[in-house]
């Protein structure tokens, strides 16, 4: 009975047969896409932002009361003010956390426009001026900083600009677009105040930096930006915030009072401080005391122990914002857009208590969630909300 099976030979096709269905299989399979995981809300960014503002409160109260009340009376005028500021902040970012931010890039170009609106009018006669700066608009009665607006949409747009033109590192012409759109609010805003203007920039360098693969497009603007605030700090009046800064005892009664008074306040903290409302110099010594320079209160009042644990929350901060640039932000326009408010919160940090500390001449820089500044406080906890938006919709390769 002769074989009806050629095994070898029907080995040999089944052989064959599996080796091209299994190369057919893998030509027709479909490109994997990045998986995307939703997971809950950053609890260590919410308690930092939380301890924070409600240091913040804190210490608006402890350093206005005195103030306030010598005003009109009522030593809880910032209090007030400062609480209805933080609950509009939270809403804010809690709405920022929910919205999808990947839908930001679509409203990049009227609130770039609108921004650099705002800033023009501020240089008008409709601006308001606050001891001696020209920084605020008015509607209605309620006075907003367009310039902390400005910082925000800074970084949207650069973000948007970056991830969209491909070309834009072709050349120094195409690469020129960048410096426009980068230097029209930053220029705008260096008539108002000079020290945002340096945050604003400092963004826009950290953000190129991290993204183009040629140094050159980044050590050539940030050369040029050097060189222009260091004209406009010695070729205008603030030179003489040099000299203050150089020799404040010389100035005392001058530009150099707000820094010697600074100073004080720190060197009679001590360790521990003198308790919370203990503080000397806020009562008719330190002028707006509740602002800017409030940091140097809190030393006066929780010692340098009390501004260690700040510092330590500012850091813990930082971190986690690189730590979801880097880890979890799972495309480039998310990348960008933590980078950027990441590095607003670190320069400002740094200027901030540089400033009190007399580290680096005297500029208006609010301290993040902690001076009294309603635009400033908004702006900051919605950034905040981005930034935890960025972080529960992150990428696969996320630990």
């Amino acid at each position: 009975m002769s074989n009806r099976y050629n095994l070898p030979s029907l080995q040999r096709e089944r052989s064959n047969y599996s080796s091209s269905y299994g190369t057919m299989q893998y030509e027709m399979k479909p490109k994997k896409k990045k998986r995307i995981f939703i997971g809950e809300i950053d609890y260590i960014i919410l308690l930092c932002v939380i301890l924070l503002v409600g240091f913040g409160i804190v210490m608006v109260f402890s350093s206005s009361y005195y103030t306030a009340g010598r005003g009109n009376g009522d030593m809880y005028t910032y209090l007030k003010k400062e609480l209805v500021f933080s609950a509009a902040g939270f809403v804010t970012m809690f709405i920022a956390s929910k919205f999808p931010h990947e839908l930001l890039k679509r409203f990049v170009r009227p609130s770039y426009l609108f921004s650099c609106i705002l800033l023009v009018l501020v240089l008008t006669p409709l601006g308001i001026e606050h001891n001696g700066a020209k920084r605020w608009l008015g509607i209605g009665g309620f006075e907003f900083q367009p310039s902390e607006i400005a910082k925000i949409v800074l970084i949207l747009t650069l973000a948007t600009l970056l991830t969209k033109d491909n070309k834009i590192f072709d050349s120094w012409k195409s690469f020129a677009k960048y410096i426009v759109i980068m230097g029209i609010p930053c220029a705008l805003v260096a008539f108002e105040n000079l020290s945002t203007a340096i945050v604003m920039g400092a963004i826009s360098m950290v953000m190129l930096f991290v993204y183009t693969p040629k140094l050159r497009y980044f050590f050539a603007p940030t050369l040029l930006g050097v060189a222009a605030v260091i004209f406009m700090i010695f070729g205008s009046w603030r030179s003489d915030r040099v000299q203050a800064w150089l020799h404040p005892e010389t100035v005392a009664n001058e530009k150099g009072y707000q820094v010697l008074q600074s100073l004080y306040s720190i060197a009679s903290g001590g360790m521990f401080g003198l308790g919370i409302g203990g503080s000397r110099q806020k009562l008719g010594y330190m002028p707006e005391a509740h602002n800017d320079i409030i940091f140097a209160i809190i030393c006066e009042e929780l010692g340098w122990f009390g501004a260690a644990v700040i510092i330590t929350i500012f850091i813990v901060l930082i971190w986690r914002g690189v730590y979801i640039a880097i880890r979890q932000a799972r495309e480039s326009f998310s990348m960008l857009i933590a980078t950027g408010i990441t590095t607003m919160i670190a320069v400002q940090v740094i200027i901030n208590i540089a400033v009190v500390t007399n580290t680096i001449p005297n500029t208006g820089i609010p301290l993040p969630f902690i001076s009294y500044g309603g635009t400033s406080l908004v702006m900051m906890l919605g950034s905040m909300g981005v930034l935890m938006n960025i972080s529960r919709y992150h990428g696969s390769n996320s630990k």
